[in-house]
């Protein structure tokens, strides 16, 4: 698994549940205390330790906790402004996501998203489609995804599909609320 990923997931489990938590599951998994290297590539096994463990820790089902994650994610302004910049309303955005793994290559070449497809086969329904993704990867985009109808105030419902391999998307009104402010250039001093 790529760095980044396990140091992200590293800084959300500091930033939500505190620093104490990642130290007993990094002693408990045999993991760096000091954390992940963003650029370094780590096994897969020690990805899937750290999330078992901390889900064991926090008592919550392993597939919340990747949910929760995704919502994180979505929250940091790097990332939060990557997405945004898929579209002026979360239907655009939706729309875009099958850009998305090349707007990651972008940012970070090696770091290799699995191809997204979005098929469109309702009024307002939508189904987003992972191919060969690692198996964690549709749980954490529900997460990213109803994040990102928050924050452009669409009022939608979003579900891991039974194969896990997707995500069903139910937009019922795509300017429910008031989203969250977005401009092209940052403000001064950021």
């Amino acid at each position: 698994m790529h760095g980044l990923v396990n140091r992200a997931f590293q800084g959300f489990l500091c930033d939500t549940y505190g620093a104490s938590l990642w130290e007993e599951v990094a002693l408990a998994g045999d993991l760096p205390l000091q954390g992940f290297e963003a650029l370094l590539s780590y096994d897969d096994a020690a990805t899937e330790r750290m999330m078992v463990l901390a889900a064991e820790r926090l008592d919550k089902p392993r597939s919340a906790l990747l949910e929760d994650f995704g919502i994180y994610l979505a929250g940091r302004e790097g990332l939060r402004r990557l997405l945004r910049f898929g579209g002026a309303d979360f239907v655009d955005f939706l729309y875009s996501l099958e850009e998305l793994p090349g707007r990651v290559r972008l940012a970070v070449p090696d770091l290799i998203l699995p191809e997204i497809t979005l098929t469109h086969f309702a009024p307002g329904s939508f189904h987003v489609g992972f191919r060969d993704s690692h198996p964690c990867f549709a749980k954490v985009m529900c997460g990213v995804l109803q994040a990102m109808a928050d924050d452009y105030g669409a009022l939608a419902v979003i579900a891991l599909h039974e194969d896990g391999q997707a995500v069903q998307v139910d937009l019922f009104e795509t300017a429910y609320a008031s989203g969250r402010d977005f401009l092209l250039t940052l403000p001064d001093g950021v």
